[in-house]
């Protein structure tokens, strides 16, 4: 477990995972345990969404991708390149046509392995400064492989009736739940409130787009994301790629209280 902190705010992270983010006290995020989700934070890449509609393929300029729901990358580990008192850096690489043991095979999935035909290396970095804790995406690859991110941090909830607001829109936590695993929809949104007993606001650079999911009462994520992926068929996610250029895509995200 890495610590990051200064006079208020403590950050826990745990092999790469955002596990804690206490102000003066107060926990914001997901503990692992609770009911929800096994997790406290995950990223999904190359692709977001479902695909076992599709037969588990995706297509890419240089075939089909053998993926699961929200892509590979989660079966990988990080590497934790450095650290300070205030910031982590993490790092996973992937080489082009490797394949990776698929954790949901086979009781939820019938895919043995993942494969994706791209080399790429993606770093995740922490920054804390004051009450705001920083988190840079930073991605590395072949010129014009196509990707999707999104980034699926869990909020813990300790109010009977906490709200999101979003593009001016007050948003209740029934409103998420129905919605139910296809997560609710918010388009063209850079910054997301959720008042509860304390506020946070999520903002973001580079994803453009947000869904929320929950299926308790005692958590919801709020994910920052680059296509929404049940805007299309399974078969047709490829719609959804953007495709990296000359330089390293970069995408960050702001959690501040």
């Amino acid at each position: 477990m890495i610590e990051l902190k200064n006079e208020n705010t403590v950050v826990g992270i745990d092999a790469g995972e955002l596990v804690s983010f206490a102000v003066d006290g107060h926990e914001f995020i997901h503990q692992k345990g609770s009911p929800g989700w096994r997790s406290s934070d995950t990223e999904m890449f190359p692709i977001i969404g479902p695909t076992n509609e599709a037969n588990f393929r995706v297509e890419v300029p240089k075939g089909e991708a053998i993926q699961d729901q929200h892509g590979l990358l989660r079966e990988l580990d990080y590497k934790l390149q450095s650290q300070t008192e205030d910031s982590a850096v993490f790092v996973k690489e992937y080489q082009a046509g490797s394949p990776i043991k698929n954790s949901k095979f086979p009781d939820k999935s019938s895919e043995a392995v993942l494969i994706w035909p791209y080399n790429f290396r993606f770093k995740k970095s922490y920054s804390l400064k004051d009450q705001t804790l920083e988190v840079t995406f930073t991605i590395s690859g072949e010129r014009d492989m196509p990707f999707m991110l999104g980034y699926h941090p869990a909020f813990k909830l300790h109010s009977a009736a906490p709200t999101i607001i979003a593009n001016n829109q007050k948003i209740l936590l029934d409103e998420v739940l129905e919605v139910g695993s296809r997560a609710l929809q918010l388009e063209n949104c850079t910054s997301i409130t959720l008042k509860d007993e304390k506020e946070i606001t999520i903002k973001t650079e580079g994803f453009g787009n947000f869904m929320c999911w929950t299926e308790v009462r005692n958590m919801v994520c709020i994910e920052p994301i680059s296509f929404y992926p049940y805007a299309v068929n399974q078969r047709d996610l490829y719609k959804g790629f953007q495709y990296l250029g000359d330089e390293d895509a970069i995408f960050k995200v702001w959690l501040t209280v």
